[in-house]
């Protein structure tokens, strides 16, 4: 393609991966944020929950005025909190979803149209069906209280190995059966998926981006280390394209916007958001780590 990527999507950053001192709520979010926001190639930047109320609003100021869009990940706030939206404790169960419930008022303050989560970790095959029915439930629970503030949920796939996430979903044909159910009455749901969890869950990325179809609503491009176990980003870590036992680099990167492309969702008229999930590992800068996945997408797109 010879037309800039930006003219078929809004590419996005992963924020608080890329500078994961912010991750817990906290550290220079702020300053971070700047540097982003100072780069004109990004049209979005995903955040997380910030503690400090004062720190959203100068976040929330700072963003409107650089003209970029937010996107909310309340997938920290059930990591980093050990919370389980498909638990069948059901203390723990609500205290997930009021977790989450509190990510969407932040986003609400942000300027997101919505925001993205994961499930729980996958309880193993006796009671994965309850399980599901479970994450449905709090789903629909979610999506009720979103669209009340005329927002929107999407739910990211993961894998299923003990070196990664572990997670229920899991496997984007069941995603894509969650999703059914959840959209038979809130149609402002929908899935993300990503570039670096498709060899972490065994699937092709033709046969991902077939099965989740029209319920694909937001894209993640990044990389994965899963052959050997010793290095530094071994499991779901994100690690920068072109590393050591990396598995994906400018082909993988190739296939993907080719089939993004082919099913229509890299569309100009819609420019959904694609972002980069990119985290340096020790001793690497974060603004190179940045830098290199430009440089891979560009290069990817010129292929397409």
């Amino acid at each position: 393609m010879t037309e800039p990527i930006q003219n078929y999507a809004r590419i996005g950053l992963v924020h608080f991966m890329a500078y994961k001192s912010c991750i817990g709520g906290e550290g220079p979010i702020i300053e971070t944020l700047e540097k982003i926001a100072r780069d004109s190639y990004f049209q979005v930047v995903e955040v997380t929950h910030m503690k400090d109320a004062k720190v959203r609003a100068e976040a929330a100021k700072l963003l409107k005025s650089a003209h970029i869009d937010v996107a909310f990940g309340a997938q920290p706030i059930l990591l980093v909190g050990k919370l389980d939206i498909n638990s069948t404790d059901e203390t723990h169960r609500t205290k997930a979803i009021e977790a989450v419930k509190k990510g969407i008022d932040q986003a609400e303050e942000l300027g997101a149209p919505g925001i993205a989560l994961l499930s729980g970790p996958d309880p193993g095959a006796d009671t994965r069906d309850e399980a599901v029915n479970l994450l449905v439930d709090s789903l629909k629970n979610l999506c009720e209280y979103s669209s009340s503030k005329a927002m929107s949920v999407a739910l990211e796939t993961f894998d299923r190995v003990p070196y990664g996430k572990n997670c229920l979903v899991g496997p984007n044909a069941l995603a894509v059966s969650v999703s059914s159910r959840v959209r038979q009455e809130f149609p402002n749901f929908g899935l993300m998926l990503d570039l670096s969890h498709f060899p972490l869950q065994g699937e092709s990325t033709a046969y991902a981006l077939a099965t989740a179809g029209e319920h694909l609503v937001h894209a993640h491009i990044g990389n994965c280390v899963m052959s050997n176990p010793e290095h530094p980003a071994y499991g779901d870590n994100h690690p920068r394209f072109g590393c050591d036992y990396g598995e994906n680099d400018v082909a993988e990167c190739v296939e993907f916007l080719t089939e993004l492309l082919d099913m229509g969702f890299l569309d100009p008229v819609k420019r959904p958001v694609l972002s980069f999930e990119v985290s340096p590992m020790e001793g690497e800068s974060p603004e190179i780590v940045i830098a290199n996945a430009k440089r891979v997408l560009d290069e990817a797109w010129a292929q397409v």
